[in-house]
């Protein structure tokens, strides 16, 4: 399929493992130049070297995305290595198991936080 993304520059957060791994190899193989933005280095290296071995392009960007500076760094990072940001797929969350059933409300609160505040932040500053 030709999703016309050839050298689009697209950050998948999240985007080294799970379901943030198959989207990155998709867009890779589809011509992207993949921005991984994840905590682990070692796993984000890891899927960009196996993208760059297929011929596909990535590089990785390490940032813990609960934070507003480090997401803001991390989207001034991506511009700064591709001059420009074409999409961005906010895939990164923490499945903790934590709801108002199974939970007290500090924890909620804080899985609330984990999930979604990101989203926010990288949408805001990308």
């Amino acid at each position: 399929m030709d999703l016309k993304l050839a050298d689009k520059v697209i950050i998948v957060t999240g985007g080294a493992k799970g379901i943030g791994e198959g989207i990155s190899r998709v867009l890779a193989a589809e011509g992207a130049r993949v921005a991984i933005v994840g905590r682990n280095e070692a796993d984000n290296l890891k899927l960009v070297r196996d993208i760059e071995g297929t011929g596909g392009k990535a590089f990785s960007i390490q940032a813990e995305l609960t934070k507003p500076e480090s997401a803001k760094k991390a989207v001034d990072e991506v511009i700064f290595l591709s001059g420009r940001i074409d999409g961005l797929v906010n895939n990164a969350g923490l499945n903790d198991g934590v709801g108002l059933e199974s939970g007290n409300y500090e924890r909620f609160m804080q899985s609330m936080h984990n999930n979604i505040v990101h989203y926010y932040l990288m949408a805001h500053f990308a």
